[in-house]
């Protein structure tokens, strides 16, 4: 039986467990200091408990965390990496380029081999296929999860390829749903809303229709949204620090829409 490690125990990675396991794979975790949902979750998609000496017979581990938890995944990892010849590993968080680099570099120090992932859509399940793009050396043997259900595709780059097409895809995404929000708050402030969203439906009925699904969903995601809007901020800075400023201001709005869901206090209509 091929044995896959997973670290993060949360939406995305159970679901990825759920349908690893579906699939004929033995799934392992790290479940020492986890919430009880977390352990709840990994208990309900099939994943085992494990310790680092028996992640050592893993084909691969596959890193599902925040972005801002990614370098400690890496850290926890060092008893792993220090045995000598240890499982390839997969970091497949919302990170930029820049972040991939240094991550794979601090695996290596350690003993390690990092290969970098990306996964866009949302978690496996009966209606969602969403895909894992991956690239830099390792890549390859990393694709071996699309035997076991899932959507592994190979990109003809080196590593932070995948890492950039995640920035640029999530970027897109989640700032016009940020863009949209926004506005519709606005709305509701100066007391447009019910215009606003009546013209919505004679003029931009898809948007309309797009958003009524996608903002009551952005709520309780918001506060790994904010995160992620750093990294894609860090990865324009670079080349565009104008488009960069304007990635830092969403991270900012992200949060305070996760302290609005912690707090009920508000949901556009």
């Amino acid at each position: 039986m091929t044995t896959i490690a997973i670290l993060g125990a949360g939406a995305m990675g159970s679901a990825i467990a759920a349908r690893l396991t579906q699939h004929g794979a033995r799934v392992l975790t790290r479940l020492e200091g986890r919430s009880e949902a977390s352990r709840g979750r990994a208990m309900a998609a099939g994943m085992e408990d494990a310790s680092f000496d028996e992640m050592a017979d893993a084909a691969l581990v596959l890193s599902v965390v925040p972005p801002a938890a990614a370098g400690e995944v890496v850290e926890e990892l060092a008893p792993l990496f220090a045995r000598g010849n240890a499982p390839l590993f997969c970091d497949a968080n919302a990170c930029n380029p820049e972040t991939k680099r240094r991550l794979a570099a601090r695996a290596a120090q350690l003993g390690g081999r990092m290969v970098d992932g990306a996964i866009i859509g949302p978690p496996p399940s009966d209606n969602a296929e969403p895909r894992l793009y991956l690239s830099g050396e390792g890549a390859d043997e990393a694709a071996m999860l699309a035997r076991f259900g899932i959507d592994a595709r190979v990109l003809d780059g080196p590593l932070g390829a995948a890492a950039a097409l995640k920035m640029c895809y999530g970027g897109i995404n989640k700032g016009g749903i940020a863009l949209v929000t926004a506005l519709l708050l606005a709305a509701e402030r100066h007391g447009a809303a019910e215009a606003l969203l009546a013209e919505f439906a004679i003029s931009q009925k898809p948007l309309l229709e797009r958003s009524r699904r996608q903002i009551p969903d952005m709520y309780p995601k918001a506060w790994r949204w904010d995160p992620e809007m750093e990294e894609i901020a860090g990865f324009l800075a670079p080349d565009d620090p104008a488009a960069a400023a304007i990635w830092h201001a969403l991270s900012g709005f992200y949060a305070e829409r996760a302290a609005a869901n912690d707090a009920q206090t508000e949901l556009p209509k």
